[in-house]
């Protein structure tokens, strides 16, 4: 019985609270009725107030950064914090299924992007594997339209919410060549908030005067997505195979539309269910033969 204990994979449990605590991540902004920028800029500064305790231990890599480290954080932080604006808002017109659904083409997007700007191999089952996932999400968008202009929407605003963070992670792998784990979330976090706050003031979003409910949202969106779901992953990553990781991708809109149905009383129809079920194979067949990704999805 111990020898077949020890053939377990390692962090397996950890695994799966980091895709349950991300799959948390649309129900929490559903139950919040605060605009969408708010919810964002909250959940990651609260992230950075819990992050702070490390400050000290994690000094000389937050503080020694050249000038162009200190661009691309800024840019990272940016392209996130316009990540959030988009899904987040995405989920006031849409599914929690299609929203999130429609995210999973992240890694594609990522390789797509590597292809045509830095040469990354690209194998035929991939590209198989991608037609599979487009197929899907075109299907997805076609269900949305007969049901509202609203849904799709909803479903334009998630995908762009995919693009956007696509860039993001580009970006964050090239940083975290030479700049250390810690350093660049803390500073990616720190950023994207700054850009929420601004866009908050000049849309004039209020910054208090929100419910308990709303700061309590705003405080779990931190924990259980961010640090339980993100960096969870991040420590995942050096201790098991990426391919592996990356498959979070897969789990999170299963494990976010049962949490919507039982949660939110949402209803998935066949049709989309069929559809995020195609997409999310297109998506399993282009990680399971890729060569080269090791992104995990921010939701």
């Amino acid at each position: 019985m111990m020898k077949a204990s020890k053939r377990l994979p390692p962090y397996l449990l950890l695994y799966a609270v980091g895709i349950i605590a991300i799959s948390f991540s649309s129900i929490f902004v559903r139950w919040s009725e605060a605009d969408v920028a708010v919810i964002a800029m909250y959940r990651l500064l609260l992230t950075n107030v819990l992050m702070l305790p490390f400050v000290w231990k994690y000094r000389q890599p937050l503080l020694k950064l050249d000038r162009s480290q200190w661009l691309l954080l800024m840019l990272s932080g940016a392209m996130l914090g316009l990540h959030f604006l988009l899904w987040m808002g995405s989920l006031r017109y849409t599914t929690v299924a299609s929203s999130t659904v429609l995210l999973s083409l992240e890694p594609l997007l990522v390789m797509i992007a590597s292809y045509f700007l830095f040469k990354a191999a690209i194998n035929k089952a991939m590209v198989i594997g991608i037609g599979i996932a487009m197929i899907g999400s075109i299907m997805i968008g076609a269900g949305d339209f007969s049901l509202s202009d609203e849904a799709l929407y909803g479903d334009l605003l998630s995908f762009l919410g995919a693009v956007v963070v696509a860039v993001h992670m580009l970006i964050g792998k090239h940083l975290l060549k030479r700049t250390q784990v810690f350093a660049y979330n803390f500073w990616a976090f720190f950023f994207a908030a700054c850009l929420l706050a601004i866009y908050n003031v000049i849309n004039r979003n209020p910054f208090t005067g929100y419910s308990t409910k709303e700061w309590g949202l705003f405080l779990l969106l931190a924990i259980v997505p961010t640090l339980l779901g993100h960096y969870v992953f991040n420590f995942l990553m050096k201790r098991m195979a990426a391919a592996t990781v990356s498959m979070s991708v897969l789990g999170e809109p299963i494990f976010a539309s049962l949490l919507a149905l039982a949660l939110l009383k949402e209803k998935i129809t066949l049709y989309s269910m069929a559809a995020g079920m195609l997409m999310l194979y297109g998506v399993w067949v282009f990680i399971r033969y890729g060569k080269d990704n090791q992104l995990v999805k921010n939701s």
